[in-house]
């Protein structure tokens, strides 16, 4: 199958456009359905590296460090999020654990590195091996990725918890704060600018 680069299709009616050069802040639509078909990326690609960088950092230090700290009765209790899974585990909860690490562990994690790597490998000015299908994996992740949630049942967990014992926010929790701003901004980056950025960098390698 040949690829037209100089095409786009219509991801809510299939009909196909040639692109033009977008003037900074444009945005558009197919004039069939009113879809949008391509906006203006601005700085984002020049952004969204340092902000990937910034994304794993937070998560290393939200997955490394307790989340809250609870004091009852002179007794103290606290752990990380994935001993909050091992301790569902125990607990004969398995399924709700195996849900939460790949959630909030596993998937947000993958998605990070997918992006990290088909980054650095672009900025590098060459094709990624497995880049199709990365671009794919990284496309299907995004709905799986559910730390905004997870972050959101912790708030409202240490808002109940707190009439009855003493909660101190953890580094992990301010940490989870963080990552959740940052993941907003790094999946609000369209893949469709990875092919984008290959094809430039095939163009610019010449036919083989």
């Amino acid at each position: 199958m040949r690829e037209v680069p100089d095409l786009i299709a219509c991801e809510g009616c299939d009909a196909l456009y040639r692109k033009v050069q977008l003037r900074r802040g444009e945005i558009a639509h197919c004039p069939r359905c009113g879809t949008e078909l391509e906006r203006d990326p601005g700085r984002q690609r020049e952004r969204i590296l340092p902000l990937t960088v910034a994304s794993l950092i937070m998560f290393m230090l939200a997955n490394s460090f307790p989340i809250v700290e609870i004091e009852l009765q002179g007794l103290s209790s606290r752990t990380t999020l994935f001993g909050a899974v091992l301790s569902l585990s125990a607990e004969g909860m398995s399924l709700v654990a195996l849900l939460v690490l790949a959630t909030t562990i596993l998937f947000p994690l993958l998605q990070l590195l997918f992006l990290f790597y088909l980054l650095v490998s672009l900025v590098k000015q060459r094709r990624p091996f497995g880049f199709s299908w990365l671009v794919r994996a990284m496309q299907s992740l995004r709905p799986w990725g559910m730390i905004e949630v997870f972050l959101l049942g912790v708030l409202v967990a240490v808002v109940k918890l707190s009439n009855m014992a003493t909660v101190i926010p953890g580094v992990a929790l301010w940490a989870f704060g963080v990552l959740t701003v940052l993941l907003t901004a790094v999946i609000s980056f369209n893949p469709r600018y990875f092919w984008q950025m290959a094809y430039s960098e095939q163009n610019r390698e010449g036919p083989a």
